[in-house]
């Protein structure tokens, strides 16, 4: 068998035991698993190790080094990626041929594409939520320099993240990494992404046996009018006066709350001149909750899981023996030992179907909705077994517990 130069960050598998002297397009049996995708141009084949479970894309040679390259850049600012893992190159193949290369990605577990949450001709009740998981993904690129220009249905996957839905990139082989997008780059991979987006459910409707005049064409227009709604509340420079320093914190505070890092806070002279200054902010990745949760007690959560985590964390140390603790590294650690361990495990063995976080924050929702419903605090013990009897619901936005 014939066994190509392999390039893999540590920690992964060597890969070696593949059958790399053929296409993965007919790769089966063995390590291959069958796992849901989009609608790709390039054969793609997921494979099973203890590690995890890898998705091996087939690419040109220049394309497979670009795209893992490009994923390495990103990954440094922007979370919601599929991480980059490798590059395999057959040397007997030519550069130029489709299948002379491979990039290894990591698969993002408990994932799904776009048209698992197709409802009839459109998202349903998703709609939302899908739609604000896309738009903030590309102002997360966009804020990192990154002009896609291939944004489509198909490269995104999704996954729940606590209440709501994350949008995460798995496709980045036309990826152009600049140090800041002009507005025109911003529009013009804006408006790629609406004809695609088009084209994606126009294809959903035809297959469906609709007519095209059902499809849900303006899905990526709707898309473009939340990014700028978002783009615009995190680019905005305010005008405050100089005893107005409170509105620097209500600033940070405001873009914290989204989600976003903030790095460095510059004042500028107002241009109109005056006792006036303008405010500007260099906003980071959207992992402010994330990061905070993994400093404090060493977990890795999604956004708003990390989120509604904290919230649990808050609610703990208010109380005994928690608020008894010197320090606040020493309190989230108490938390994290006696609670938050504690219950992840009885969830890993009461839900083994689910990803054990986003089921922690199921959980969470569900102990508030039921101390709302009944107008007192419910305490965890008694919440979870309401929860297991319930046959764990998750996110019910408008349905109260009964």
């Amino acid at each position: 068998m014939s066994i190509p130069t392999l390039s893999i960050l540590p920690g992964h598998p060597d890969f070696l035991d593949l059958p790399w002297d053929i296409s993965v397009a007919d790769w089966e049996g063995g390590r291959v698993v069958d796992l849901p995708t989009g609608v790709h141009r390039h054969a793609i084949a997921f494979v099973s190790y203890d590690e995890g479970i890898y998705a091996i894309k087939e690419l040109p040679r220049h394309l497979a080094h670009h795209e893992y390259d490009s994923l390495r850049t990103l990954q440094e600012t922007v979370k919601p990626i599929a991480p980059p893992v490798g590059v395999a190159e057959r040397g007997w193949v030519p550069p130029d041929q489709e299948w002379s290369s491979a990039i290894i990605t990591q698969y993002v577990p408990f994932t799904f594409t776009y048209r698992e949450l197709i409802r009839g001709g459109g998202f349903g009740d998703r709609r939302d939520q899908m739609l604000d998981a896309f738009a903030g993904l590309l102002v997360e690129l966009h804020l990192a320099g990154c002009y896609w220009g291939d944004c489509s249905l198909s490269n995104v996957l999704y996954r729940y993240d606590a209440g709501v839905i994350e949008a995460i990139m798995i496709d980045a082989e036309t990826v152009e990494i600049r140090e800041e997008l002009s507005p025109g780059q911003r529009r013009h991979d804006l408006e790629i992404m609406e004809t695609n987006v088009a084209g994606g459910m126009a294809d959903i409707a035809l297959s469906q046996g609709r007519d095209i005049d059902e499809a849900d064409l303006d899905l990526g227009t709707d898309i473009i009018s939340r990014y700028h709604a978002l783009w615009n509340e995190l680019t905005w420079d305010p005008v405050i006066g100089r005893d107005e320093r409170y509105r620097i914190r209500e600033r940070i505070h405001r873009l914290n709350e989204l989600g976003f890092e903030v790095g460095e806070v510059t004042l500028l002279p107002d241009e109109l001149g005056g006792n006036r200054v303008r405010l500007r902010v260099n906003v980071g990745g959207r992992n402010y909750h994330s990061a905070r949760l993994f400093r404090l007690a060493r977990i890795e959560a999604s956004e708003n899981q990390a989120r509604q985590i904290l919230s649990d964390l808050h609610y703990h140390s208010a109380r005994e023996p928690f608020a008894s603790a010197e320090n606040r590294d020493l309190m989230a650690m108490m938390w994290r030992v006696q609670v938050f361990e504690p219950l992840l495990q009885r969830i890993r063995t009461d839900v083994p179907s689910r990803e054990p976080v986003q089921a922690y924050a199921d959980f969470l929702h569900h102990r508030f909705l039921m101390s709302s419903y009944q107008g007192r605090d419910v305490d965890s013990a008694e919440a979870y077994v309401h929860w297991v009897d319930q046959g764990f619901p998750g996110y019910k936005p408008d349905e109260p517990v009964e």
